[in-house]
């Protein structure tokens, strides 16, 4: 199965399993309200800022009317201006919000720690979807290579899958190849190890048709029920996506094909002759079950791109196939048992036993729930594509003040009150921007100590990571934050003037509130 992280949407191949899914985790976060822009394409000379939805999460500075230009000198303020926020989020003096947010406490381990903040990007804690997060490194089990430079994982789920396989096929070999004794667990392991090579063969091919299209791979995993090709990017016609889903279950009758051809050379009851009989059936069997038209399948996929090319959107066309999928489950969990009952699967009605008939229903449940799970998923992250170009770093930026290393914190922030900002710049003598001050950090000084405490003291240091363009939107601002992550960024403008300081925290309360907006 192909996976794409970029849309967020599954794409299945060898099986309905997305042991790594590729929709956003239902962590915690709080909504941001409406009204939290004034203008995406310029800067106002208004003082006004924008603020968060709940003053106990970042500190909500008071508005303070000002004309204040926003160069690069001390004590001026630099950025937007959020006159549509609500009046909740402004009211209040800046000493009173952070006593509040000083309520929550801070730890080592946290931005109000001794070091920097090394928390993912809109990672602040509350309830609701989050931005997916992307892993450190791929990792997800043992590494068995990198073909065309894409790692090759082994779940350890996998490892139950072979014990099983092995049992199953070892007691299919006492019947045809008595003769084998205990040696017959041998060849069932044999079979097990050639069956996910072929697996494997599925899902290379999403992976070359991927990297031909020029969509990032991030890896390949063998799991519980086949594999998974974890794709960032979705693909940018319906005629790629189509061709994208399809070579897996080609590649699958190819090898099915093959395995037939070199029957034929091999005399029939043998062990190479049993073998290549089951593997050649194996094939079959994935390649048919890929093809049926539901997602997160990939006949799903190839039926969104045919809607997709019809209505020219490529929501509905996920929406159909979703839909198709669900009910492609319920007949699977109803399905399945009553074949096998009724001797269609192949084997005799009398010769199924109650243990049969209960190891039928379990499997026909476990595919049930990963078709209609993998379904559901695919749903909310075509919720999550649609919506991630309404997440821009320009809208979405805080008012900053720069001020200097020794600028002691109480002048820092009545500068920030007089300015209607809401975030500090640290900067040299020449106006350059050296670091941060970071937001939970003022939370650990108590205000007494503050007209002796130096903003420096409580800055990171600027890396190129946290220099964000203001330009930036949607999927492109969220790999960007990933990529370094940080509580807070410095926001400049293509000159590279100062265009205020993003938060990690306003993003996500950004996002959440798209995602919970209809589509």
């Amino acid at each position: 199965m192909d996976e794409s992280g970029g849309s967020g949407q599954p794409r299945s191949g060898t099986d309905g399993a997305t042991e790594h899914p590729a929709v956003p985790d239902a962590t915690t976060a709080h909504p941001r309200p409406d009204g939290d822009s004034a203008n995406d394409d310029s800067r106002p000379d208004s003082t006004d800022t924008t603020a968060p939805n709940n003053p106990t999460d970042t500190m909500a500075w008071e508005k303070q009317p000002s004309s204040t230009r926003r160069s690069g000198r001390t004590g001026d303020a630099a950025g937007p201006s959020a006159a549509g926020a609500p009046a909740g989020e402004r009211d209040g003096s800046m000493e009173s919000a952070v006593a509040r947010r000083g309520g929550e406490g801070t730890d080592g381990s946290g931005p109000g720690g001794g070091g920097p903040d090394t928390r993912p990007p809109a990672g602040s804690g509350g309830s609701g979807p989050q931005p997916p997060p992307r892993r450190k490194g791929p990792g997800g089990g043992l590494l068995m290579g990198r073909p065309f430079g894409v790692p090759v994982y082994v779940a350890p789920s996998w490892f139950l899958v072979a014990a099983l396989i092995t049992w199953v096929f070892g007691g299919q070999l006492e019947r045809v190849l008595p003769e084998l004794g205990g040696a017959r667990y041998l060849v069932s392991l044999f079979f097990a190890v050639a069956f996910y090579a072929s697996v494997l063969v599925h899902e290379l091919a999403h992976t070359v048709a991927a990297l031909r299209f020029k969509l990032p791979v991030r890896r390949i995993q063998l799991q519980f029920f086949g594999g998974v090709s974890e794709i960032e990017k979705e693909s940018e016609t319906p005629g790629r996506e189509f061709i994208l889903a399809f070579v897996g279950p080609l590649l699958s009758l190819v090898l099915a094909g093959l395995f037939y051809l070199a029957l034929l050379t091999v005399e029939p009851g043998t062990v190479p002759g049993v073998l290549l009989a089951g593997l050649m059936i194996s094939n079959l069997i994935v390649a048919a079950f890929n093809l049926l038209p539901g997602l997160p399948l990939d006949g799903g996929r190839m039926l969104r791109a045919v809607v997709w090319k019809i209505t020219g959107k490529p929501m509905s066309g996920t929406i159909a196939a979703a839909w198709v999928g669900r009910a492609l489950a319920i007949s699977v969990l109803i399905g399945l048992p009553l074949l096998t009952q009724s001797g269609a699967l192949g084997a005799e009605a009398e010769d199924i036993g109650g243990m049969d008939t209960v190891m039928d229903a379990l499997l026909a449940a476990i595919l049930a729930a990963i078709i209609w799970t993998g379904a559901g998923n695919s749903l909310r992250m075509a919720r999550l594509r649609e919506h991630l170009p309404e997440l821009r770093a320009r809208s979405l930026t805080r008012r900053a003040v720069p001020v200097e290393t020794d600028t002691p914190l109480s002048e820092a922030l009545r500068r920030a009150n007089d300015a209607g900002a809401r975030a500090l710049v640290v900067v040299d003598a020449h106006g350059e921007p050296l670091s941060l001050v970071r937001e939970a950090a003022i939370v650990g000084v108590p205000e007494h100590r503050r007209p002796w405490v130096a903003v420096s003291g409580l800055a990171q240091d600027l890396t190129d990571g946290m220099r964000i363009s203001a330009e930036l939107a949607g999927e492109e601002l969220l790999d960007v934050l990933r990529a370094t992550p940080a509580t807070e960024y410095l926001v400049v403008e293509e000159s590279g003037e100062i265009y205020g300081v993003l938060s990690a925290a306003d993003v996500e309360r950004a996002f959440v509130k798209a995602m919970a907006r209809p589509s």
